[in-house]
């Protein structure tokens, strides 16, 4: 792995690590990369409880995403161990 991408590091440090997502980019030595949307546990009730009230997603009876991976929080730390994690194991 050559670097890893945080799309919430482009924002303003005003974010909720525990309750927030962002798109995660793993950019290998070869030049290949690969991207998942990185979700928090919390976020997911949030963005639930906002579908209930707006109607989107039937009114918060599912949620999608593609290329979704929850995870406790969206930390530099977190996604790094987690990144590290999943190519050891053969996962990502």
């Amino acid at each position: 792995m050559k670097e890893i991408w945080i799309e919430a590091e482009e924002w303003s440090n005003e974010y909720d690590i525990y309750n927030e997502n962002s798109d995660v980019k793993v950019i290998f030595k070869d030049g290949t990369e690969a991207v998942a949307t990185f979700i928090t546990y919390k976020n997911i009730l949030s963005l639930r409880e906002k579908n209930q009230a707006n109607g989107e997603c039937l009114s918060g009876k599912y949620f999608w995403a593609s290329d979704m991976l929850l995870i406790e929080d969206i930390s530099r730390e977190t996604i790094t161990d987690v990144v590290a994690h999943l190519l050891k194991n053969n996962e990502f």
